[in-house]
């Protein structure tokens, strides 16, 4: 049997063994819309526990509008210009709306990736598209801290001071937060270092219910929802769901907090997979592009199956990698985890305030690592790369799924060819 993983920009297709007896794990279908753009003018018609742009935009004389970063597949095209427009049709200028990158703690995103990012030559012609800078003082306003946890909040000041403050983005499972989108695109999105490495610490990592599809007392979630609370005035959230080829399936607008919760209520059922049991061997991937461009990315398709994963054993990872490791943090945090082995470099993260940037991704790597056999398929590492992966580096798919089969005298193969967009469960979650 031949699968077709998410990898890359063509995919990659896999000969499983024939000894195999595979499970193949995929959203259930969604209703494409017929006109997205019919559905984008509906939403923004009709906002949530809030009135519309043209109302808001009336009494206001700047806007600026997040977007995720390079890493999330977001079709900006399709709503950032409506938005724009009706700022303008309610009196904002053209030069008083920014269109700001939130790249949280990764790259910016310049030139053709930036060009690609936005997907519309038109606002960037027409408004000023910039990236966040999470390491520049200036460029953020501190709020305080928050009252639970006492995480330090900053945010851009481009957002904080704008009049109209609509956040935008991608909901889909997080292997941290619950869920991407809404409240996320602004912190970590568009926070300071300080305040991205408060709630990246061991403190919130470790804690049980910050995982996948979870928003029940999870930590990050509720973080975020307090430094939204921190904020002026009311923010606005564009949320959107998209299906396995990207096309539009759902989309939502108004007030933050309202809108994203609706979006997870819309996107649980898609993407919370029940399968009824465990596995000895499971194969995914990490998405894909863009979110597999890096190895720091491909963790999270590590975490998101481990529901299904038995004890002992073996999960097996397919990831372009095409920008390599990630950034000097990670690879830094890495080495550490090689030298160190992963307990003692738990123990060297416990009680710190800051998280060092980037080392949560490393922490989040040892969870499927206490569990069982991790094994990469890559292309994009050399040989300095995979020695500090940590995981095990395969050369191909098909041999080490017959060997996985042969190793645990199991022939039942999970197999995620979308990786971290779905959540497979051995049983409902309630």
């Amino acid at each position: 049997m031949q699968i077709e993983l998410a990898y890359g920009k063509t995919g990659l297709k896999v000969e499983l063994p024939r000894e195999a007896r595979p499970m193949v794990i995929r959203k259930p279908p969604f209703d494409i819309p017929a006109d997205p753009d019919e559905l984008i003018s509906n939403i923004l018609n009709m906002p949530i526990e809030v009135p519309r742009l043209e109302v808001l935009g009336r009494e206001a004389s700047s806007a600026c509008i997040l977007i995720c970063d390079i890493t999330r597949p977001v079709p900006n095209h399709l709503f950032l210009r409506p938005i724009i427009e009706r700022l303008v049709h309610a009196g904002i200028k053209l030069e008083a709306i920014t269109v700001l990158v939130a790249t949280g703690l990764h790259r910016p995103n310049l030139g053709a990736e930036l060009s690609e990012l936005v997907g519309d030559p038109w606002v960037l012609k027409n408004v000023r598209v910039v990236n966040h800078d999470a390491r520049n003082e200036a460029d953020h306003v501190m709020l305080g801290w928050t009252k639970n946890r006492g995480v330090p909040v900053g945010l851009d000041r481009r957002f904080v001071e704008a009049d109209i403050k609509i956040a935008t983005g991608l909901v889909e499972p997080h292997f941290m937060a619950g869920y991407s989108g809404g409240r996320k695109v602004v912190a970590p999105g568009i926070a300071y270092h300080e305040t991205i490495r408060t709630f990246h610490n061991a403190r919130f990592m470790e804690d049980p219910h910050a995982r996948s599809c979870n928003l029940d007392h999870n930590p990050l979630h509720e973080e975020q929802l307090a430094i939204i609370g921190m904020l002026d005035g009311p923010v606005l959230g564009l949320n959107t769901v998209i299906d396995e080829s990207r096309n539009l399936a759902f989309a939502c607008f108004g007030e933050i907090i309202a809108s994203h919760l609706r979006a997870v209520t819309f996107v649980r059922r898609h993407v919370e997979i029940p399968v009824g049991k465990k596995f000895k061997t499971i194969l995914t991937s990490a998405a894909g592009y863009p979110l597999d461009k890096t190895y720091y990315q491909t963790v999270k398709g590590m975490v998101t199956p481990l529901d299904i994963l038995e004890d002992g054993g073996t999960l097996i990872i397919a990831s372009n990698c095409s920008e390599g490791m990630g950034s000097d943090e990670f690879r830094q945090a890495q080495q550490r985890l090689v030298a160190l082995g992963p307990s003692a470099f738990l123990e060297t993260l416990r009680g710190k305030d800051f998280a060092e940037i980037d080392e949560w991704q490393t922490e989040m790597q040892l969870k499927p690592m206490r569990v069982g056999k991790i094994q990469l398929y890559t292309e994009g590492l050399d040989d300095e790369d995979l020695a500090i992966t940590g995981v095990e580096a395969i050369s191909g798919i098909t041999n080490a799924v017959s060997a996985s089969i042969k190793r645990h005298d199991s022939p039942e193969v999970a197999v995620i060819p979308e990786g971290p967009y779905l959540v497979p469960l051995e049983s409902k979650m309630t």
